[in-house]
């Protein structure tokens, strides 16, 4: 398949295409002319490297994670992968979840000390 046939298909840019391959996500063979030609497979390739890349993993995860899910067998180091990544967003969630409650109990405290219009205006400084 031609790349902007693969693009199409995937739903995805012909420039993520062009990424994935130089990241070594998405092998292509090289007509005489130069253009890239894919594998029939490639469109669910895409389609899964993007699934990946929805659930948070970067290129550097999806590179060792894809060999292992080419086979359809979840391996031991797959496994430890996919858990690691899965530590490591519960542990993002965690700082935005405190995140969040530092604002709400700052929203609170604001509101408590609210006074009525055009009294006690907070002047923002430059």
């Amino acid at each position: 398949m031609r790349i902007g046939e693969v693009a199409a298909q995937a739903g995805v840019s012909v420039r993520a295409l062009r990424y994935y391959e130089e990241q070594g996500l998405l092998p292509a063979e090289r007509t005489a002319s130069g253009q890239r030609r894919y594998a029939p497979g490639a469109v669910e390739r895409v389609r899964f490297i993007q699934n990946l890349y929805a659930a948070g993993l970067g290129s550097r995860a999806v590179l060792r994670i894809l060999p292992c899910m080419e086979h359809g067998v979840l391996t031991d180091e797959m496994h430890d992968r996919l858990l690691a990544e899965r530590e490591r967003v519960q542990a993002q969630l965690d700082e935005l979840t405190a995140t969040r409650d530092k604002l709400d109990d700052v929203i609170r405290l604001g509101q408590a000390n609210r006074t009525g219009p055009g009294r006690g205006r907070c002047e923002e400084s430059s």
